[in-house]
């Protein structure tokens, strides 16, 4: 059964005049006489009772004409939704979020998507470690990532997002967590620190760095593998931690949160395949260049950003 046959009989069935439905569907009479015909030789019944006079639906042309009207409402959004996918105003996004970046950047990146492309659905990733991320954005089990620092591989297109700063993170008790105010880092010269594990762990290299900048190198008493055993070993007393203002939204109990002002902050960058073909990944990021949510190359204002930024692990 062919769904045009579906349509010429739904047409028929609205007007139940053949003359009618043959305009509406700009063909001949003849030709839409002999779809219904055939139509009704194939399913081996009767579906409309002719006269001179009228045309009427039988009871099991009314069953069809009702079917038929799902089943052609179906199939238009079928191509529809087909369409809207190959032009890229529909589909789904997979992303990837570094530790705690998605407090920070996932309702901005949501709602810019959701007024630009409504449809379109993010598939969130969460908590996914920066050399994590890069695999799977460039085996394509994800479509971007939301990562910390910078990346040199060529197949891989960056997005500039903006900063974050570090605070320090101790443990309820400590000398420093009933002062007022914003601390110094000198302050911090003689205690014990709690790292990220993972040697290429941006957030460390910045902490790391804004402790020399203030004359002293930190003594790194402990790792954790992630900000959820980082945050229990400051809570446990272990030591104090220099990282991301966004994980400050978990509310770890046991933990107080400081700004220091001279800590050095992390970049946050968007990153995509270079020279991707999916025309959903190329409306999202115009969506979130348009949206100022991430930049654009400034050098090059005719095509988005395919400048280098580099990115290493949360």
């Amino acid at each position: 059964m062919e769904i045009k046959a579906l349509r010429y009989f739904t047409a028929v069935a609205e007007t139940l005049h053949f003359g009618e439905a043959a305009m509406r569907l700009h063909i001949a009479q003849p030709v839409l006489s002999q779809t219904i015909a055939r139509l009704e030789k194939e399913l081996g019944t009767t579906l409309l009772n002719r006269t001179t006079r009228k045309v009427e639906l039988t009871d099991a042309g009314a069953y069809l004409n009702r079917e038929a009207r799902r089943v052609l409402a179906d199939v238009d959004s079928m191509f529809a939704g087909v369409r809207n996918i190959a032009g890229g105003s529909a589909g789904i996004i997979r992303i990837g979020f570094t530790g705690t970046t998605g407090f920070a950047q996932l309702a901005r990146i949501k709602q810019a998507v959701a007024e630009a492309l409504p449809n379109i659905t993010l598939e969130v990733h969460t908590d996914l470690l920066t050399p994590a991320q890069l695999e799977r954005i460039r085996n394509g089990q994800l479509d971007m990532g939301i990562l910390r620092g910078h990346t040199s591989d060529p197949a891989l297109e960056t997005y500039p997002l903006g900063t974050e700063k570090l605070v320090a993170a101790m443990p309820e008790g400590h000398r420093l967590a009933s002062v007022e105010g914003e601390l110094a880092l000198k302050e911090f010269e003689e205690e014990h620190f709690i790292a990220f594990g993972d040697q290429r762990s941006n957030v460390n290299a910045r902490a790391v760095a804004s402790c020399h900048a203030a004359g002293f190198t930190p003594h790194i008493a402990h790792t954790a593998p992630g900000t959820a055993g980082l945050l229990a070993l400051v809570a446990a007393g272990a030591g104090v931690a220099f990282i991301p203002e966004s994980v400050q939204a978990l509310r770890p109990q046991g933990v107080v949160f400081k700004s220091v002002p001279e800590t050095l902050p992390t970049d946050l960058a968007l990153v995509t395949r270079a020279g991707t073909s999916s025309p959903v990944v190329k409306h999202v990021i115009e969506a979130l260049v348009d949206n100022d949510v991430v930049s654009a190359d400034a050098d090059n204002p005719d095509r988005l950003n395919n400048k280098q930024v580099p990115v290493t692990q949360a």
